[in-house]
């Protein structure tokens, strides 16, 4: 037995709520050691593209292996993924724009000109990272776009994993050299301490995996006590973007919109195609009937970033009121009974 589960079984706290508290404190973990990778090295939407995804997403990633591994039906692979980037892309954009708004404009403080407010090292690096973000945004809507192709024969397969998993893996590249381009042009390395924190995540993902392995067997336990077919990947899935969700509300409420963008969109990738392309390598992955029309919504809610970030230089209020709208529809006609 994992010596975390047979150290929880010797103080008698084995329930769903030392479990839950467990998932979420190695989360807040990860967290908080992110937040000081940004101050290293780092930052904006470095941070949010190849970093922070992976730490936010390790939930998933492991859902993965763990259903793979209890013999569990690959459909609650896809209902998690699904239900993981509807909720980032609207829930967990949405509601931080109404409470803290997610300009990504710069404040201006009163007395300062125009060409004071735009120009300089700031204002360079304001527009890169909204190009990153652009490109972030155009990649996630290629994703959804590739995984509705393929899967419009209602399955994944090998082939189609394969591509999956490629694509994902040219993305991260591409960022990982954004990066280096970034820390060149800052004239800036990454610290040896780095290294340190990312051991320090990894060994968090230990705590992540008891505790993920626990909740899957006793939430489909409880699925086969009365829950509806499905139930499993939505609650898995509902659980594992309150990390992610933290991540948005903090940044938000710091005035970070371009790291609260890039979190959620970029988790989202670890899931569309990361989760999906990885799940069918394992072994072919049938779809749930309604897959290819909660893929079109993704897609959609993508759409609707772009354009608030290219015309609106963000999300304004009433459009984060909308996509929490869309998602109690969502909710509404996709729970299981």
């Amino acid at each position: 037995m994992n010596p975390i589960s047979s150290l929880i079984m010797e103080l008698g706290l084995v329930s769903v709520g030392t479990y839950v508290a467990l998932f979420l404190a190695a989360s807040l973990f990860m967290i908080w050691r992110l937040e000081v990778m940004g101050n290293r090295g780092l930052e904006g939407t470095a941070l949010g593209t190849v970093i922070m995804p992976f730490c936010s997403g390790l939930g998933n990633l492991l859902f993965v292996a763990i259903v793979h591994q209890r013999g569990l039906p690959g459909a609650e692979i896809a209902t998690n993924a699904l239900v993981n980037n509807a909720t980032n892309l609207t829930l967990m954009i949405g509601l931080p724009a109404v409470l803290f708004g997610l300009s990504l404009e710069p404040t201006v403080r009163k007395g300062r000109s125009a060409k004071g407010r735009a120009g300089g090292n700031a204002g360079v690096a304001r527009r890169l990272n909204r190009l990153s973000l652009v490109f972030t945004l155009l990649a996630g809507l290629f994703f959804t776009a590739a995984a509705w192709i393929l899967g419009r024969d209602g399955r994944y397969d090998l082939a189609d994993g394969a591509m999956l998993v490629g694509v994902f893996v040219f993305w991260m590249f591409v960022q990982v050299f954004d990066v280096m381009k970034y820390n060149v042009h800052r004239n800036r390395a990454l610290p040896p301490s780095v290294y340190l924190d990312i051991l320090l995540v990894l060994l968090a993902a230990g705590v992540l995996y008891t505790s993920i392995d626990w909740l899957v067997e006793w939430m489909s336990h409880e699925a086969g006590t009365g829950w509806g077919a499905g139930a499993l990947g939505w609650i898995s899935g509902l659980l594992m973007v309150v990390p992610n969700g933290l991540i948005a509300f903090y940044y938000a409420a710091r005035r970070r919109a371009e790291v609260v963008y890039a979190s959620q969109v970029g988790d989202g990738h670890i899931c569309i195609p990361l989760c999906l392309g990885l799940s069918a390598l394992f072994s072919p992955l049938l779809l749930p009937p309604a897959f290819s029309d909660g893929l079109l919504l993704v897609g959609g809610a993508l759409g609707v970033h772009l354009v608030a970030v290219l015309v609106g230089g963000g999300l304004a209020r009433w459009a984060g009121w909308a996509l929490v709208a869309g998602y109690a529809v969502f909710l509404y006609f996709g729970l299981p009974v």
